[in-house]
């Protein structure tokens, strides 16, 4: 009826942060505590996929944005960042996924770097899994890690299989996101 009784919606944002601190400072071993933790260690799974694929996307575009530029004579616009949020789909509904923005730089760093061909898709995968590991194993207390870039290793084992040369796909990054 009236909007002022309804109560406030939680900012999705400040939510996604405070879960991530409260599953990352969980101290017990409990079946609750690690099932939170690996629900959590798949949202950041998706997280870091999406945030390498934003890290090619938008470097590709910031490329072309750059060489406008200087056609023009302009300043070059400045470099693209990372979100420390991304909505993920969890089931029929958007979830927001909180990592801390040095993470989610790092991530999103590397898949400006493939964009850049400065990493290949091998390079990309052992960086990234690196980088998860540490967060599975320390930040959230697994045993086992989550893979990521699960959409790139599958493309670099089709390339392998029919011999092809995984950089010899213009369409790029493009059509490898995931969903």
């Amino acid at each position: 009826m009236f909007s002022f009784f309804k109560p406030a919606e939680p900012d999705p944002k400040e939510t996604a942060r405070s879960l991530y601190d409260k599953v990352t400072g969980l101290s017990s071993d409990s079946h609750e505590s690690r099932s939170a933790r690996l629900r959590m260690g798949m949202l950041i799974r998706a997280h870091i996929d999406k945030t390498f694929v934003a890290g090619a996307e938008q470097t590709a575009a910031w490329q072309e944005r750059v060489a406008q530029a200087i056609v023009n004579g302009e300043e070059k616009p400045p470099l693209p960042q990372a979100s420390e949020f991304q909505d993920i789909k969890s089931g029929s509904k958007s979830v927001c996924v909180y990592l801390p923005v040095e993470e989610a730089q790092a991530f999103f760093d590397m898949g400006a770097r493939y964009q850049r061909m400065q990493l290949d898709a091998r390079q990309a995968i052992r960086e990234a899994q690196d980088r998860m590991d540490r967060i599975c194993f320390q930040d959230l207390k697994l045993e086992t890690p989550f893979e990521v870039l699960q959409f790139l290793r599958e493309e670099l084992q089709q390339d392998e299989d029919t011999g092809e040369d995984p950089r010899d796909d213009d369409a790029a990054l493009a059509q490898r996101a995931p969903d």
